[in-house]
């Protein structure tokens, strides 16, 4: 009788072990708002849940003691021991972290849930899984509709990335809310930014047109960064990563964590240098970033410089067919400093006031130097030195327009020297059912282009070593104004509505490289409206529509060329997203209808930039999902896939002097694959331990806007690649907080590829664009094969 009452307890006893509860909330801020998208983790099981559309979560555990953490973008994580043994529900407050930037950068350039907006987030802890060296467009290689790449092959140095077919010269990118595109270029210079991910708090990449932001319009994209937040704790951390093509990454941290509760100093020294895949395509990056904040219940100010000089060897010409089959690691280049060596330095001022439970405003200063050159050796084909007399040679002959032209060797350097000042200011009045924004922002820009021969064989007698043979200054100016608001309709609809007024004045005057003239004086003004509805189905549906206008004026390649107009986009976006506890959705349908786009021709220019041309009427039709998929406690995955149709309408070429045009009909835009899928298998076997198999198609696309009507030379073929990354996190009693051990192959089935090319026409009958190139050419830049990178930090 005994035995089998002991058994009956014994089972009573695992039956009501085992009996689950529930546990649910609602996570709020200090006003009593409800936070959507919160993550809350227990950490004894791993489980985890995010809140839904009106802050709410839920979670079935078994009787016991966890550990429940809350933690939500710009508040301060809480962390509370919780006993479960019966069903229970808590009211959960986030106090704003007063610390982070986060709050006026997100009132002033950045996107929720709340605006109709599509935007996929990226946080330090994700970025530090990856972050071995590689930039900023390859760590961002697996986020939705992107596709990166890189001249060296290897992620190092020159990198690039496209989001809808958009290249970096379209996409808007700001750090702390100052923007970072070059001034005249439009184009984003990460090389610039060595090791810019180790000082990074966390980035949102904003689809399509986007909120107003500041800068250059966005054409495909935005991208704004928010820098490293102020550490409450001092802490040191030296981190060491090694791989193939002898990369390194060497970054030593530090912060004081808050002296008397109110101020901080941190910073980072790092140095990265790789061989690259390419055959000498080094680079040698080194960079730094500091800070210094000062904190109190109403006030944020923070003093921050950054910059770096890199140096690398020219790869971005690329391998002929024939250069690719005989070896896909090779360099055409052969003398020995044909190099970029550029330096960059950025300081930034921000000051951020709440005046009251309602009102905030934010100061932003910036002023960037930039100076530096790229060398290169010029066999027997220089022309340009003629016309000033600073070059003489042994041996010549008559051009086309019957002058003398010398042939000789030289050395010549291309220099940019350039300044940009920047002051912005943002108000934010928030209430329960209106959150109203309005800004400005001013920018000025100055540089100079000049070229200097270093080195030739022979000299004329009036000529000097470094004498200039072109010159030409250039002035920006560039002011905006924009007012946008999200308010309540009804207790389930929100309306946004963005206005901006952009106004731009470009200014430049000389010679260019190629020592024809250049005179622009150009002035353009934009209204860029964009309007927006939000609807809640219910706490964890909720649709957006939303339509947008941006324009852009020509950069300064586009004026050397004779384009002076400047281009529309009308951008509609239709959305749902899903806030689940085991599955977050998000899904969107684009057209974003274009006049006068500026389309890459496929050709690059005498350094390497893309050639653009005026396409007419064109079109991005699109389809994008991405999702975050809890299968169990220990495996998740992450995919999503972007399907499009992107067309140039009734596009033409013409021959013979710009007559007797040849319609092609509606072509593919260049550089715009169809399709982009990309995925995360996340694997958790044991607790500080994560494994993750990452992989990315890209369908095929075309170098050129003419769809193969000329020549099927113009096709990038599609291609698929997997990744291995694998995290371990070590917690030693003594020394060190923590140490992480980190390990990435890349291309784990060694697949031999290429992402990126140029291609173009210089048979003399053929115009694109009314500009007349001079027979089919194609180069292509081959990514590395399988490789590797292992590192480790140490976090004292």
């Amino acid at each position: 009788m005994k035995k089998i009452i002991f058994f009956l307890f014994l089972f009573a006893s695992v039956i009501a072990n085992a009996q689950s509860f529930t546990v649910k909330g609602t996570v709020y801020n200090e006003n009593k708002e409800p936070l959507a998208g919160a993550s809350v983790f227990v950490k004894e099981n791993k489980l985890g849940t995010s809140t839904d559309f009106d802050g709410n979560f839920s979670l079935k555990l078994a009787k016991g003691t966890y550990t429940l953490e809350v933690s939500f973008l710009g508040y301060k994580t809480i962390s509370d021991k919780i006993i479960i043994n019966q069903n229970e529900e808590y009211d959960i407050i986030l106090k704003q972290d007063e610390t982070v930037l986060e709050e006026v950068l997100v009132s002033a350039v950045r996107a929720n849930t709340d605006v109709p907006v599509t935007f996929s987030n990226l946080s330090k802890k994700e970025i530090a899984k990856r972050n071995l060296g590689q930039d900023i467009p390859v760590l961002l290689n697996y986020m939705p509709s992107v596709v990166s790449s890189s001249d060296a092959g290897a992620g190092v140095g020159y990198t690039y990335m496209s989001v809808r077919g958009s290249n970096g010269e379209r996409i808007n990118v700001t750090v702390n809310g100052i923007p970072y595109n070059d001034a005249e270029s439009h184009g984003t210079f990460w090389v610039n930014l060595g090791d810019f991910a180790s000082s990074t708090q966390n980035l949102q990449l904003q689809r399509g047109v986007g909120t107003s932001t500041n800068g250059s319009g966005a054409f495909g994209a935005s991208l704004n960064i928010l820098t490293d937040a102020v550490s409450d704790e001092a802490f040191g951390e030296i981190s060491n990563s090694f791989g193939s093509y002898n990369t390194r990454k060497h970054t030593v941290k530090f912060s004081t964590g808050k002296i008397n509760d109110h101020i901080e100093i941190a910073g980072r020294l790092s140095n990265i240098s790789s061989d690259g895949y390419v055959d000498r395509a080094f680079a040698d990056l080194k960079s730094y970033y500091l800070q210094g904040s000062y904190t109190d219940e109403n006030t944020l100010i923070k003093a921050i410089t950054f910059g770096g000089k890199e140096k690398t060897y020219q790869a971005w010409y690329g391998l002929t067919a024939d250069e690719l089959a005989a070896d896909r690691r090779q360099n055409p280049y052969t003398y020995d400093n044909e190099v970029d060596d550029y330096n960059q330095n950025h300081y930034q001022l921000h000051w951020n006031e709440k005046l009251n439970d309602n009102w905030s405003t934010n100061l932003g200063l910036n002023y960037t130097k930039g100076s530096g050159f790229f060398e290169q050796f010029e066999d027997d084909t220089d022309e340009i030195n003629l016309y000033d007399g600073i070059v003489v040679a042994t041996d010549s002959y008559i051009n086309d327009w019957g002058q003398v032209v010398p042939i000789t060797d030289l050395i010549r350097r291309r220099w940019l020297e350039n300044d940009f000042y920047v002051v912005n200011f943002n108000t934010n009045y928030k209430t329960d059912h209106l959150n109203l924004i309005s800004g400005i922002s001013y920018s000025n820009y100055t540089g100079d282009h000049f070229g200097e021969v270093i080195w030739a064989k022979e000299l004329s007698e009036n000529a000097n070593i470094r004498d200039r043979y072109y010159f030409s200054d250039a002035k920006k100016t560039d002011f905006s104004i924009f007012t946008k608001a999200t308010f309540d309709i009804t207790e389930n609809l929100a309306g946004y509505a963005d206005l901006q007024g952009r106004f731009v004045n470009y200014q430049t005057a000389g010679l260019t490289s190629d020592r024809d003239a250049i005179d622009v004086d150009a002035s353009f003004s934009f209204f860029n409206p964009k309007f927006g509805l939000t609807y809640k189905i219910n706490n964890s549906n909720n649709l957006y529509t939303s339509f947008a206008v941006a324009n852009r004026e020509p950069n300064r390649n586009d004026f050397e060329g004779g384009v002076t107009t400047p281009e529309t986009l009308n951008d509609f976006e239709f959305g749902w997203r899903l806030n689940k506890p085991t599955i977050k959705l998000n899904t969107n349908i684009y057209f974003m209808d274009y006049k006068n786009q500026l389309v890459l021709t496929g050709a690059l220019d005498d350094v390497g930039a893309p050639i653009r041309a005026t396409s007419g009427s064109s079109y991005r039709l699109g389809l994008e999902i991405d999702a975050d998929i809890r299968i169990s406690n220990k495996f998740s995955v992450k995919p999503n896939a972007a399907f499009s149709s992107n067309k140039n309408r009734d596009f033409f070429v013409t021959r013979d002097g710009n007559t007797n045009p040849t319609a092609l009909g509606n072509t593919d835009i260049s550089f715009s694959p169809d399709v982009v899928v990309g995925n995360m298998f996340n694997y958790n076997p044991i607790e500080n331990l994560q494994i993750s198999f990452l992989s990315k198609f890209v369908g095929k696309q075309f170098m050129s806007n003419f769809s193969s009507a000329i020549s099927e030379n113009d096709v990038l073929d599609s291609f698929f690649t997997s990744d291995l990354n694998i995290v371990y996190q070590i917690k030693p009693n003594k020394i060190f907080k923590s140490i992480t051990l980190t390990a990435l192959v890349n291309n784990i089935f060694d697949t031999e590829y290429v992402d990126r090319g140029y291609y173009g026409i210089y048979d003399d009958d053929w115009s694109v664009a009314g500009v007349t190139t001079t027979v089919d050419y194609a180069g292509y830049y081959p990514q590395a094969t399988r490789n590797f990178l292992i590192g480790a930090t140490l976090r004292f």
